[in-house]
């Protein structure tokens, strides 16, 4: 779950790109976060430094020094037989040192995508890897990479992927691998020093294919109204209208479902009052934060959401086996600080570019299933029923009703090969560079009074980072009580008895619209 919004006048934002500078007062990154072209989004040096095994946290105590001189595991040319001496099986982490200190490898630039895009070049050679004892299993190098178990890249209190997946060179390669004891340390190419506790790589050893059904659906999308990030004039009613009547109700639910967000001016700046706003279309969901949430960024719960941190653009509930529909957000006040300001990108726009430049990746993205969680608090760990797609085809209506894309809360997949992992990230590299272009972002600020409702099933979200103390408020809505009440107030009730059941291609059909 994240949480968007600020205080000033609601209106366009100069910021551009997909990591705005944000306020200009403000440093890109809060102290002690790494830059996004070393592969790492930012983060906060939390406290809770409990969420972390003990085993990673000492192997991470050491990781300033020069690895252990152990035999060369080269990655590239040894066969398992000769990964292995009797030397290099001890469980005792080597107390040789280095005649000289290591050297710092050159960090490559952020890779860069060219079009018409084709591929990132994945390498598909794989790494051998010590599981257990004298046993070795193969690994996708870009996958390993991209689920180093180190607290730089998997959050330490939220346990959400702190990694930005997108900025590690597609041809990242694994220059040394060292041993010691349960825990295998991993120089890359990318200069990142990376654990995995070998337990962890046993977990996922061996590759399995998954079933992957690569028919294209048609050319059609559902029906949506894609804002222009260069106007000004946003869909936008007004409270008053909304409360005291059903036709106010009915024009606010329509343009959430055209253009995917509306914002709502004139809310008393008062919990109590926007409970009722978000009540009057349907009960408010209750999970894990909470049902109507009034908070402050105080980490109560382990999310990036309540951290003071930039958020990427992306989509809530990925680890729900049914995402919450609408999502709405009222910036009660803001003090002592400044930033904060509120992204929005259309994810149907994106994918219809994806579609457009490259069929393949979008179906890939349609196509494979991915896992998700939700584990940053002792007693939750939230996984859905069975892993799902980026995009969700409708299979009656055969369009695009549904988008998951939260890498924060991707969970490491074992159930592919390595050709599928390759082909997947590069289709997924390429939807994000869509979702990352300046024309893609809708930036605006909020102020109290004015709040801003949107889609969660299509509309991705994010927020810049900001300084002070924000006071926000609002909650979920499910997806079939949301339908539901637009559908009777754009139809009627008989229309929707008529048609219990009709799920023919038809925008006669009040069933059509989901």
């Amino acid at each position: 779950m994240s949480r968007l919004l600020s205080r000033k006048a609601l209106g366009p934002s100069p910021f551009a790109g997909a990591y705005p500078p944000c306020i200009p007062k403000l440093k890109r990154f809060a102290a002690g976060s790494l830059s996004l072209s070393k592969g790492l989004r930012p983060w906060l040096p939390l406290s809770r430094g409990h969420v972390v095994s003990p085993m990673v946290r000492r192997a991470e105590s050491t990781l300033a020094k020069p690895f252990a001189a152990e035999p060369d595991f080269s990655p590239v040319d040894s066969s398992p037989a000769e990964l292995f001496s009797a030397e290099s099986s001890s469980a005792k982490p080597s107390s040789a040192k280095p005649s000289r200190p290591a050297a710092k490898p050159e960090r490559p630039a952020p890779y860069q995508i060219v079009y018409p895009f084709t591929s990132a070049e994945y390498r598909d050679q794989p790494t051998v890897m010590r599981t257990s004892g004298e046993t070795t299993s193969e690994f996708g190098r870009f996958w390993l990479r991209d689920n180093c178990q180190c607290s730089k890249c998997v959050h330490p209190d939220t346990r959400q992927r702190s990694v930005d997946t997108f900025s590690i060179p597609p041809d990242v390669n694994p220059e040394k691998i060292t041993y010691e004891g349960e825990i295998v340390k991993v120089q890359w190419s990318d200069g990142h020093q990376a654990l995995y506790p070998v337990h962890w790589l046993n977990n996922f050893a061996t590759f399995d294919s998954c079933v992957v059904n690569e028919s294209r659906p048609d050319n059609k999308m559902r029906k949506f109204i894609a804002h222009n990030p260069e106007s000004i004039s946003y869909p936008t009613v007004l409270y008053e209208d909304v409360m005291s009547s059903d036709e106010g109700l009915r024009e606010w639910l329509h343009k959430i479902y055209l253009h995917g967000f509306c914002f709502v001016k004139g809310v008393p700046v008062d919990p109590e009052s926007t409970q009722t706003l978000l009540e009057r279309i349907a009960f408010i969901r209750h999970t894990h934060y909470g049902g109507f949430w009034d908070f402050t960024a105080d980490l109560t719960f382990k999310d990036t959401a309540y951290t003071t941190e930039f958020l990427g653009a992306h989509t809530d509930n990925t680890y729900f086996t049914d995402p919450a529909r609408l999502q709405l957000f009222h910036l009660l006040s803001h003090t002592d600080g400044d930033g904060g300001a509120s992204l929005l990108v259309d994810g149907f726009s994106a994918a219809e570019v994806l579609r457009e430049e490259n069929p393949e990746n979008y179906q890939l993205l349609a196509a494979t299933p991915q896992p998700f969680h939700s584990s940053g608090n002792e007693d939750t760990c939230i996984q859905p029923a069975e892993q799902m797609p980026i995009f969700r085809i409708h299979p009656q209506f055969n369009y695009l009703y549904q988008i998951r894309w939260n890498n924060y809360d991707r969970a490491a997949k074992k159930d592919w090969s390595l050709e599928q992992q390759n082909r997947w990230y590069n289709a997924a590299r390429h939807f994000n560079d869509i979702v990352t272009r300046e024309k893609m972002q809708i930036w605006t600020q909020l102020e109290p009074g004015t709040a801003l409702i949107f889609d969660n099933w299509r509309m991705l979200h994010g927020r810049s980072e900001f300084t002070g103390k924000r006071r926000m408020c609002g909650g979920y809505i499910n997806s079939d009580d949301f339908v539901s009440r637009y559908r009777l107030l754009r139809f009627g009730r008989e229309k929707i008895l008529n048609n219990i059941g009709n799920f023919s291609r038809s925008m006669d059909n009040p069933n059509f619209f989901l």
